[in-house]
């Protein structure tokens, strides 16, 4: 009972409970990224390269055991049980994975200009006069010295 009454105290602690909710969020944006970067940024590149299909776009290394190639698709060539080097898919998730690096630091970025602007001032320095008659640091506002009780002038 102990043990699960800590694990529960663990678990309710402000950052695991920050870090799951920024593990649901980054693997969401993850999701919008690939989406963006499959469907929205590769086709026109694609089609500027010569019509070269990012998703399709691979180099067989060895035949496949059911079906000898050429292969229409990855996926035929996956289905024919081919050996192949995708290089269009880690293209692909080499874009997303700038999209994301890049969206992440300006988001670490935004975050710490605010903890910059939000830190406190420093107070200001405490004006310190010496005492004529002991000579110790005394305030500067003060108009009795603490240590030998003389009156001061102001």
């Amino acid at each position: 009972m102990r043990l699960i009454k800590e694990l529960r105290e663990f678990a309710m602690k402000g950052n695991v409970i920050d870090l799951a909710i920024g593990v649901v969020i980054g693997g969401a944006f993850g999701t919008i990224v690939k989406s963006l970067v499959d469907d929205i940024i590769m086709p026109p590149i694609g089609l500027i390269l010569g019509n070269v299909d990012f998703s399709n776009f691979f180099i067989v290394l060895k035949e496949g055991s059911k079906q000898t190639g050429p292969y229409v698709s990855l996926a035929a060539a996956k289905a024919a049980g081919a050996v192949t080097l995708n290089i269009g898919l880690f293209v692909n998730a080499l874009v997303s994975f700038g999209i994301v690096a890049s969206a992440i630091f300006m988001l670490v970025k935004s975050i710490n200009r605010l903890k910059k602007e939000e830190a406190p001032a420093s107070p200001p320095p405490v004006t310190v006069k010496e005492c004529p008659h002991c000579l110790s640091s005394i305030p500067g506002k003060a108009s009795r010295c603490p240590h030998c009780t003389s009156q001061l002038k102001p």
